[in-house]
């Protein structure tokens, strides 16, 4: 099948009143994780990837063609989008460029001006190639040397000029915030979530900092509009356990327990679970 880009699942995602669950990747055990788990639940996917990531996976090129390459190896026939996530100005062309099928130019970070000019322009050069495009307004909150952000609450008035602009779906701050969530954290801002859908129409809404947010939460915001929610941190977390559980048990030290095929495997089966898990929370299985 290839590569597609998010804008049709997300707007049957938007209209069916589930979400679709954009896994950020870090490695090969991770893509072919997330591929499979997509496969055997019959659920569209995002494959997220950040600007770092894709530097430690040696640039966009070799990501988007390792994707591309093990979807044809494994035979997936789910809705896939290889997506940027908070992409830089730069960094939204050159993943276009580069064969991603969709793209977030995040220009939460300047004026309300700016980035209305940025992410038309932005708009303009994927929609050409027909790739869909996320913008993002009132930046999401997060832990940096120490200090917690709580996350910015985006103006609606604000979502609706970006909204405006053409993106296929927008990211708008309610006080998420990536990571972990620190034990003072006050919750999602559901009033300003409806405020945003109630100014932008049918227009999918993403949440960012998937992990931590309790189930009920996540099944309001769904019922609001968002229909796009990323995890990342929850599957490091689960490859993390997974991998201690297994070398504090000594199995490395067993036989050739050190090979990586099998010293990475429990953490490969980690993620998985962490993507079924968030796949049913998100009411995407069987939506494929």
């Amino acid at each position: 099948m290839g590569l597609v880009s998010a804008t049709e699942m997300l707007n049957k995602a938007t209209a069916g009143k589930y979400a679709v669950g954009q896994f950020n990747i870090n490695n090969l055990e991770w893509t072919k994780a997330v591929l499979l788990t997509a496969q055997e639940l019959n659920s569209p996917v995002i494959l997220g990837v950040s600007e770092g990531a894709a530097k430690y996976m040696c640039g966009f090129k070799t990501v988007s063609a390792m994707v591309s390459a093990m979807m044809d190896d494994l035979k997936i026939t789910v809705p896939v989008a290889l997506h940027l996530d908070h992409g830089s100005y730069e960094g939204a062309k050159a993943a276009a460029d580069a064969g991603f099928s969709s793209i977030m130019f995040d220009g939460s970070h300047y004026s309300i001006e700016e980035n209305i000019e940025k992410t038309k322009e932005i708009v303009a050069y994927c929609h050409a190639s027909g790739k869909s495009v996320e913008a993002e307004v009132g930046s999401i909150g997060g832990e940096e040397d120490g200090v917690v952000g709580k996350g910015e609450v985006a103006d609606p008035k604000e979502c609706k000029l970006i909204a405006d602009l053409g993106v296929d779906f927008l990211a708008a701050g309610i006080g998420n915030i990536h990571g972990k969530y620190p034990e003072n954290w006050t919750g999602l801002d559901f009033e300003a979530l409806a405020a945003t859908q109630e100014t932008t129409g049918i227009l999918p809404l993403v949440l960012h900092g998937g992990t931590g947010i309790p189930a009920e939460m996540i099944a309001k915001a769904i019922s609001l509009g968002v229909s796009k929610i990323n995890v990342n941190t929850e599957c490091q977390l689960y490859f993390q356990e997974a991998t201690r559980k297994y070398i504090e048990a000594g199995k490395d030290l067993e036989g050739k327990g050190f090979d990586p095929r099998k010293l990475l495997n429990p953490g490969f089966e980690g993620i998985k679970l962490c993507v079924k898990e968030k796949m049913e929370l998100f009411g995407s299985v069987d939506k494929a």
